[in-house]
């Protein structure tokens, strides 16, 4: 065994020398400048994240005047200690943790089991069932009838109108189908010759052998729960407990903004609502980064599943 691990140690040494050695000077100045141009998007990218955080952790003064470019001044963490302190900060991450796991994991399971279903062919109307499935993806009724009827459902101001308009993702539901469609229908014939039926089939079979094609929609539905905040305004309106964190943010960010308008038009602003003003940017820009660390931390363990989920999902169309 060590032989072979040795034997196949220098195949690859001398596949990567010979690569290597059979580069043109052309391969090497594409190879530099497609370095290059990576190197800067990826400054470009990662900048505003970085913009973001140095001026978290700076004199609260020294950016209420702009003077926060490039690297931060005066450090401290009292602006991250100070949201502890700040209950609808908290009760706002919770409503989004708690929305963000049970609208992608109800989702993820939704888009799972349609998708699974559609590919059956003895299933009575799949082909209409799904082409009404996909014909919501292009046309809809627009705001104010979506609104009325979530409002008839008995879902405003209430945490299950942040999950139940969201379980059925058309665009995640084709991905699945097309994932499924492209495992070895051996599989399932077998288990059928077995005795199981459909669910266990699903359960045992299709769900285990999905999970590159999950964990890619699961990546959609979490970064879509977390970052939206527009059902939050128009649905929870009298319902202050159930504000998701971007929601706050946004009124932090409005708060400020009124109150430099105000200090604009006047020409003079008070000693307090300039502190109200200055709080209210800084706790804007803080709530910013840390409504952005989850999804940062989250993307790098689904990745590998990512870009293997979404190609395969894709192959048919």
């Amino acid at each position: 065994m060590s032989g072979d691990n040795t034997a196949i140690e220098k195949d690859r040494a001398v596949t990567h020398n010979t690569y290597f050695l059979k580069r043109t000077p052309g391969d090497w100045v594409f190879t530099i400048i497609n370095g290059l141009i990576f190197t800067v998007f990826t400054l470009l990218c990662t900048f505003p994240i970085y913009y973001l955080f140095i001026n978290t952790i700076s004199d609260n003064r020294l950016v209420q005047q702009g003077l926060i470019n490039l690297y931060p001044v005066g450090i401290h963490f009292e602006n991250y200690i100070s949201l502890l302190s700040v209950g609808e900060l908290i009760n706002a991450a919770f409503i989004s943790v708690s929305r963000t796991v049970v609208g992608t994991l109800v989702m993820v399971l939704a888009s799972a089991f349609v998708g699974y279903l559609v590919t059956q062919q003895k299933m009575l109307g799949r082909k209409l069932i799904y082409r009404f499935i996909i014909i919501t993806m292009y046309f809809n009724a627009g705001l104010i009838p979506w609104f009325l009827n979530i409002m008839m459902l008995g879902l405003t101001n209430n945490f299950w109108g942040y999950i139940i308009p969201g379980i059925v993702a058309p665009f995640n539901i084709i991905l699945v189908k097309t994932y499924i469609e492209s495992l070895p229908k051996e599989l399932e014939e077998s288990a059928f010759i077995d005795g199981a039926g459909y669910f266990t089939v699903f359960r045992s079979i299709i769900l285990p052998l999905s999970k590159p094609i999950l964990a890619t929609i699961a990546v959609f539905g979490a970064v879509g729960h977390w970052n939206s905040f527009v059902d939050s305004i128009i649905l929870m309106g009298s319902e202050p407990r159930l504000y998701t964190l971007q929601h706050r943010l946004y009124m932090y960010l409005n708060m400020a903004t009124n109150l430099s308008n105000l200090m604009d038009s006047t020409g003079n602003i008070s000693e307090r609502d300039l502190a109200a003003a200055l709080n209210g940017r800084i706790t804007s820009l803080t709530v910013a980064m840390v409504s952005i660390v989850p999804i940062l931390m989250v993307y790098p363990f689904m990745q590998r599943f990512f870009q293997k989920g979404l190609m395969m999902g894709a192959v048919k169309g």
